[in-house]
């Protein structure tokens, strides 16, 4: 039963340092992306979302150590901030920048 429960807490890391990995990721995006782009695809304004990914990337560091999960609720909010800003806003934001495809293909509209 040791095993088990040795076992539950790698898997519990591994998928902690993804998350933080995803939190990190969306962190650092939002910090390369203009400041007017986030106001013109109609999203919450850029310090908003930075501040958001700041804390979800706080939370993410705060949860790698399993003796301190005392809400790990927290972690799930956290990364699920992440991937709202990832799934909705990164693509919003890139396309008032340019740095999507949108709808062209690899040679043009199609």
């Amino acid at each position: 039963m040791e095993a088990f429960g040795a076992l539950q807490t790698l898997l519990i890391l591994a998928l902690s340092v993804m998350a933080l990995g995803v939190e990190i990721f969306a962190l650092v995006d939002a910090l390369r992306q203009r400041k007017d782009a986030f106001v013109a695809a109609g999203k919450l304004t850029k310090p908003i979302w930075l501040a958001i990914l700041g804390v979800a990337t706080a939370f993410g560091v705060i949860y790698l150590t399993p003796s301190f999960a005392p809400f790990p609720l927290l972690q799930i909010v956290s990364f699920v901030a992440a991937a709202v800003y990832l799934a909705d806003v990164r693509p919003a934001v890139r396309g008032m920048t340019g740095g999507g495809r949108g709808n062209n293909g690899p040679y043009g509209p199609w």
